[in-house]
Parts: structure tokens; sequence; C-alpha cells
């Protein structure tokens, strides 16, 4: 495939560096030179320095070619109009773009992205992806990663394996025997800098990550399981009155009634903005990092402080500092990737990195074959994929026990006429199934292959 992307930041950097080494063939377009030269040295992709927008650098990366583009700039302008380039003149035939400003989104302004207005395929907004992911970690505490697949009734979560984790030292296989009613599959361990897909004999060790598939009925009995039965967060405060602090604080509103919520805005203009917009929702006009406007919003009293500034350190000593003055837990916005290892010698007890939320909303629109959603886990070491299983599948008609899934790639679960199917070695996957599989990433490009298009499907 042939793919043109506009933006060589961090998002534009992470989505090349995946593409490029499944053996795409990537052009990246930005107005920085030094941003350009980096990722050329760095990755198999060829670099472009100019406009996204403009057409004689797009027919310089190729757009007479292009099978997709992926605007992913720091302007949303930018971004819409380079959709809108590659349509009408270069009929590209797939065009992502990244729109951050909410004033696009609401509404009848939506109707922008028609195809008779601007043709964008798919619209990517982070800062609503971000506060989803944030609302799901809400409602599941103890689960660092909440995916949910098979409109919504298959949950995928990350579980922390703690030192009085009860099912640690346990052979897998045997949790089956003890729970046999229990739709749950540890489909994969992160030990250390290590993601691997475990066999029936592996034993979970304290401080693992265990990425477990599950239903929607089961997921709070699975972390229990596990030793996390943390309640829910009713009292919550939000550092940042950004798009995404106040999406939150709106979601909250409409889903959770019984939950208070305090925003923490620095910008005077902005918090009486943001408290127009809010009705229940407490705006303070105030620093996240004053411990006495801390102390003012009750933090002692909190479950749940969510730090998420556009600053990488407010966030993480906001964060840092609620934990001190008394709030349960803690969770940061943290752009920077470098910062990911010492959360949690921080005491930060979740981070959050939109840089991989907005991969994985643009990968799943890339993947080839009937692929339905993707999600990215531990910075792109593996991958959630969610697909629809054909007639011409190698998958369909013949007992897990005697297939050869490629290495690296586990069945999670199977979506079938709203009813979701524990997989074990007997079971036989049907055309139009849903399968959700777990693939480390060196073996992405093999699951994909499970689910593409025969010509003998036509």
């Amino acid at each position: 495939m042939r793919v043109i992307i506009c933006g060589a930041g961090r998002v534009g950097y992470g989505i090349a560096e995946r593409l490029s080494t499944e053996g795409n063939d990537v052009a990246v377009i930005d107005i920085s030179p030094s941003l350009i030269r980096t990722i050329s040295e760095a990755l198999d992709v060829r670099g472009v320095v100019g406009h996204g927008s403009h057409p004689e650098v797009m027919r310089e990366a190729g757009a007479e070619q292009a099978d997709m583009l992926i605007a992913v700039t720091l302007s949303d302008e930018v971004n819409m109009f380079a959709c809108q380039v590659a349509h009408s003149l270069f009929n590209i035939p797939t065009k992502i773009a990244r729109i951050r400003s909410q004033s696009y989104l609401r509404g009848s302004a939506k109707k922008l992205f028609a195809r008779d207005d601007l043709p964008i395929d798919v619209v990517i907004s982070p800062e609503v992806a971000v506060g989803e992911l944030i609302l799901r970690r809400i409602a599941l505490p103890g689960a660092t990663d909440v995916m949910r697949f098979g409109g919504g009734a298959i949950v995928t979560v990350g579980i922390e394996c703690m030192e009085d984790c009860p099912v640690v030292d346990t052979p897998l296989s045997q949790l089956s025997a003890l729970f046999p009613n229990l739709p749950s599959t540890v489909v994969g361990i992160a030990r250390g800098d290590t993601v691997f897909i475990p066999h029936s004999a592996d034993m979970l060790q304290a401080g693992d990550l265990a990425y477990v598939v599950t239903t929607n009925e089961q997921v709070k009995r699975t972390l229990s399981l596990f030793g996390h039965e943390e309640p829910e967060a009713k009292r919550i405060i939000i550092a940042g009155g950004g798009n995404i602090g106040v999406y939150v604080a709106q979601a909250l509103e409409q889903r959770q009634g019984n939950v208070r919520a305090k925003i923490i805005e620095q910008d005077r203009d902005r918090a009486i903005q943001i408290a127009d917009m809010l009705d229940r929702t407490v705006v303070l006009n105030a620093s996240v990092l004053d411990e006495k406007i801390l102390k003012e919003a009750d933090i002692d009293g909190a479950d749940l402080m969510i730090s998420v500034t556009n600053n990488d350190q407010v966030n993480i000593l906001s964060a840092v500092i609620a934990k001190r003055l008394g709030s349960k837990a803690a969770i940061a916005l943290i752009n920077d990737p470098s910062l990911h290892p010492y959360v949690k010698s921080f005491g930060i007890d979740q981070f959050i990195n939109p840089r991989n939320v907005t991969i994985s909303g643009v990968l799943q629109h890339v993947r080839r074959g009937r692929i339905r959603s993707v999600q990215s886990v531990m910075r792109g070491a593996a991958e959630f994929i969610e697909a629809d299983a054909l007639d011409t599948s190698p998958l369909v008609g013949t007992p897990l026990r005697d297939l050869t899934l490629p290495e690296g790639v586990r069945i999670g679960a199977i979506y079938r006429n709203s009813t979701v199917i524990k997989p074990d070695g007997a079971t036989v996957i049907r055309a139009k199934d849903r399968v959700i599989v777990f693939a480390l990433a060196g073996a992405v490009s093999d699951a994909e292959q499970l689910f593409r298009v025969s010509l003998d499907y036509f």
C-alpha cells in the first residue's frame, strides 16, 4: 500500500514507523526540514519538505499513485484541505484527518465531512478518544487498559498483578479448571520490557501486566479474581479545563449522575467559558500545583485525580501532589514517551499516552481485510484486532486445536449472533463471526492474512 502522511510530529512518526515496518510504501510531508531529516534517517520512508496541502508537494510525495492520505499536522485546517486536494486533484481513495477542534465535530458542523463537502473518509479526534479512554478507566478501576469490542459485549483489560494477587504462581490451565464458568482468557503477559503469549502451563508473576479478554457482564468479577476490588470513583478532580477535561466532565454529568466532579483551570477566561458549558461541575480558577487550592477542592477526600493539562510536567507534578495530599488514585496525561518508564516511581497509578490512542484510531482504518477495529497496547508491542471471518478465511470450519496459528497470535474471543464465545480446542469459527485476536507486533501482518479477502469470495 502506498501511503502519504502529512505531519512528521510524534503521531506522524509513530504511524510511519508502524506502516513502514509492515512493508508499506510510505512518504511523509512536513514543513520542518529537521523533522523530515530525522524521520528519513531513522525509518524506511521518503521525506518531503513542504506544506501538506500544496498540490506540488503532494505530487512530489507520490500522490498520483497513493492509496491513502493520513493528515495529522498540528493544524486542523491544513489536514482538512489536504484531504480536499487529495480527493479533487489526485483521486486518492482513502483520506484520514486528525481534527482536534471540537467546534468542527459538534452538531450540524459534522456535515462538513460529507462526501459532497469535505471528502474526509475518517475523522480522528484525539481529545474524544482520550476522553473515552479515561471514562472507561473510571468505570473499571483496577484496569490499566480498557478496550471494547463486539459492540461493547467484549471487554479486554490490562490487569496489574500485585504482590497479593490471588492468581499468581498458578498455571493458567488451573485457573480455567477453578473457574469453568468464567468467560475470561489471558491472551498476553507483559513482564518487564517483554510481551509474550502465554501457554497453559505458564504462571503469572507479581509485577506482571496480564491482558485478559472477557465479557462486559464478567469484567468486574475478573478484576476481583485478580485482587482488584477498588470501588468506582465518585469524587473526581480534573486538572485542566481543555478539550479533554471538559469532555470528561460533560460525559460524567450525562452518564454518571452520582459523580461529583471539580475542574481546576488556570486561565480565567477559559474557566468562565467552561463554567457556562457545565451544569453540576464546580470550576475553580487557579493553578493545579497550588496545594492550598487542592485542599480547598477537598483533595484529601477525592477518589481520583485526572491531570490532563497541555503540559506533561504539570500533569505529573499535580498527580504526585494530589496523591500526597490524600487522593486515592491519580491518572496523568503524558505525551513524552521518555517519561513513561518513570510513572510508577512517581506514585502515579496510571498514565495515558494520547499518541498511542491516536495511532490506534488510524491503524484500524489502514489494516487490510475485514478489520473492524484495532487497539495498540504496550507502546505498540502488541495489538488487539477485531475482524470478520469470511468463508475463505483459513480460520473457518476447522476446530481451533487443529489450526496452526501464526507464531505470536492468540484468539481471545468470538462474537456470534450477539453471543460471546470463549474459545477452546473444540471451538469452530464460522463465516461472519467476529474474532478478537491478540497479536504481537511482529505477527500483526500474519494476523491480517487470516482475514484477507480472497478472490474466491467474490
